[in-house]
């Protein structure tokens, strides 16, 4: 691109030099040597340089009408066509990045809310755990206490019934050891 723009600029000052030094000095110009014997061709300008002059200036004027300023223009338009894209990659590669971090803090978030959640249902895991262990201790005890108090009345009445029974076995006892009847 800089050596188009100096190319460009430079024209208007070289163009008009050269056609100086021709029509001013034709045999540095032309490669004239100036000697008449050694066989060279000397060209001497005259007015057919002019229509060559305009002749390659309007051959430069239909080319850079024809061909140059098209291939300019599209090459434009792919620069801003590639600008455009490098902008909409650049815009999706931050938005992408965006996301990326929204992601990572939303399953930093759920994660933590998930152990949250976590820890409160194992304290109330805990908590029921304690509640169902003293409600069956509780039952153990009620049960163990009527288990007790009904064996302790069993004993009882078993003790009454054998306290009345205690003369009837001494003399069966007394019998079978002394071998008679007391």
């Amino acid at each position: 691109m800089k050596f188009s723009n100096v190319w460009r600029k430079g024209v208007p000052y070289v163009l008009p030099t050269l056609v100086c030094a021709v029509l001013l000095f034709p045999q540095i110009g032309l490669g004239s040597s100036g000697e008449s014997g050694g066989g060279g061709v000397t060209v001497a300008p005259d007015g057919s340089v002019f229509i060559q002059i305009i002749n390659f200036l309007f051959t430069i004027w239909v080319l850079n009408l024809l061909l140059y300023k098209p291939i300019r223009k599209i090459l434009i338009q792919r620069k801003e066509k590639i600008q455009g894209l490098e902008l909409s990659i650049e815009t999706s590669d931050r938005d992408a990045g965006e996301k990326d971090q929204a992601f990572a803090a939303g399953i930093k978030e759920a994660r933590a809310r998930g152990l949250q959640e976590k820890e409160a249902l194992m304290q109330q895991a805990a908590d029921e755990e304690k509640r169902i262990v003293a409600e069956i201790n509780r039952q153990a005890q009620t049960e163990l206490a009527a288990l007790r108090e009904k064996i302790k009345k069993d004993a009882g009445a078993v003790r009454d019934s054998l306290e009345k029974q205690i003369g009837d076995f001494a003399s069966q006892i007394s019998q079978k050891i002394l071998g008679r009847a007391v």
